[in-house]
């Protein structure tokens, strides 16, 4: 599962490494001081281009779902495959708009392979280990992330950006690797016996279960508000407006990597030891407070920032990541993760807008960042309308029929 997530994160994060490149090779430079000047196309350009390839990935939601029906292992190499493909076909855009348009179509794909990842090692673990298990498939896909991002800064003359989404060929050619590994959990196999899931998935989480659902979309709306422009921006910020080498950036991804590690086995170890609910909730205040500082607009504010950020965002993931998984019985954890990142989707695509239209009008990074990170942590206090889960099987919250 971790091997999946590591080719989601490859695919995915290519379009954010590459930014400044794409904006330069479809936009036009000049000496002004615009963001348009700076970085080729203008920050509405910008946030628009990255808000439609993020709302491309509602489209997991039913993708997500259908794994509750035809299974998690059929599913998620259907998923990687065509997800990778498609980013590879991506390179050879002849316009920003085809560009954006391509990438989009194969998002969907690549969200829905790591929130699959994510179901099925969450079904093939107990308790004490689950927080480990998605602390492993966080740092697989942050593993992904991270070696095309060093990639690009290393070797982005040689190759362009072009040469990026070429690269994921790489992450594709293990696909056999991953067919021969992944196998179907005990639990979703014995929950849906006999038992068909109505589409679309909706109807599949029943009244029961939505209460919690709903605290669930609103906590993973909030959090992507955040995540979605502050990971999004970053490097057209530290490439473009800071002029910052290559060299520097590559150590800054190669630092925010070992800080994301760090981030993972505390989290992990907060989530088993004080539970998920406020291991999550002082996490999310802590990444909105530091993408905050990292478009302050010094170099070192930048690289305290990021990898602050990501150690937060690490700290995050275990702890919201069981939370998720553990409030829902097996036969509708698929569709809830679903529901999930489809609120995630919308919440990125909002912060995306909101924070390239400030930073398009103010021409001022860190007015758009307080702007548009600050107003989520009001939503923290939800954590508490959720059950803690903390050393209870899902079996124990919400027993199958």
């Amino acid at each position: 599962m971790a091997v999946a997530a590591f080719a989601s994160g490859f695919g995915q994060f290519g379009v954010v490494a590459a930014l400044g490149d794409v904006a330069r090779g479809f936009g036009q430079v000049s000496q002004g001081a615009t963001l348009s000047d700076q970085a080729g196309l203008s920050g509405t350009s910008l946030g628009i281009g990255l808000a439609i390839m993020r709302l491309a990935s509602l489209g997991a939601l039913p993708i997500t779902g259908l794994a509750d029906d035809f299974g998690r292992r059929k599913m998620l190499l259907i998923t990687v495959g065509a997800g990778l493909a498609i980013t590879v076909l991506a390179a050879a855009s002849p316009s920003y708009w085809w560009f954006v348009a391509i990438f989009a179509c194969g998002r969907p794909l690549l969200s829905a392979t790591n929130g699959l990842a994510q179901v099925t090692a969450a079904e093939q673990t107990a308790s004490a280990d689950r927080a480990k298990a998605l602390a492993l498939i966080a740092a697989g896909y942050g593993a992904g992330a991270g070696v095309i991002a060093i990639v690009h800064s290393l070797a982005s003359r040689a190759i362009g950006f072009r040469g990026v989404f070429i690269l994921a060929l790489i992450p594709l050619a293990l696909l056999p690797l991953i067919g021969r590994w992944v196998q179907e959990p005990d639990r979703f196999t014995v929950a849906v016996a006999g038992v068909r899931h109505p589409i679309p998935v909706l109807d599949a989480v029943a009244r029961p279960f939505r209460r919690r659902l709903l605290v669930i979309v609103v906590l993973s709306f909030a959090i992507s508000v955040i995540t979605g422009p502050a990971n999004s921006f970053v490097f057209l910020f530290a490439q473009n407006v800071l002029h910052q080498r290559g060299i520097v950036t590559a150590g800054m991804v190669v630092g925010a990597g070992v800080a994301g590690l760090a981030g993972l086995l505390a989290g992990r170890w907060l989530a088993d030891r004080v539970g998920r609910r406020l291991t999550g909730a002082l996490a999310m205040v802590t990444v909105a407070l530091l993408a905050t500082l990292t478009y302050a607009g010094s170099a070192p504010a930048l690289l305290a920032g990021y990898i602050l950020g990501v150690f937060a965002a690490s700290v995050f993931a275990p702890a919201a990541g069981a939370l998720v998984n553990e409030l829902f019985p097996t036969s509708v954890r698929a569709s809830v993760v679903g529901w999930s990142v489809a609120a995630g989707v919308l919440g990125a695509v909002t912060g995306l807008v909101v924070f390239g239209a400030v930073a398009g009008a103010q021409h001022q990074f860190g007015v758009a960042g307080a702007i548009t990170f600050l107003p989520p942590l009001l939503v923290m206090a939800l954590f508490w309308l959720l059950p803690e889960t903390r050393g209870r099987e899902p079996e124990d919250l919400w027993p199958e029929a």
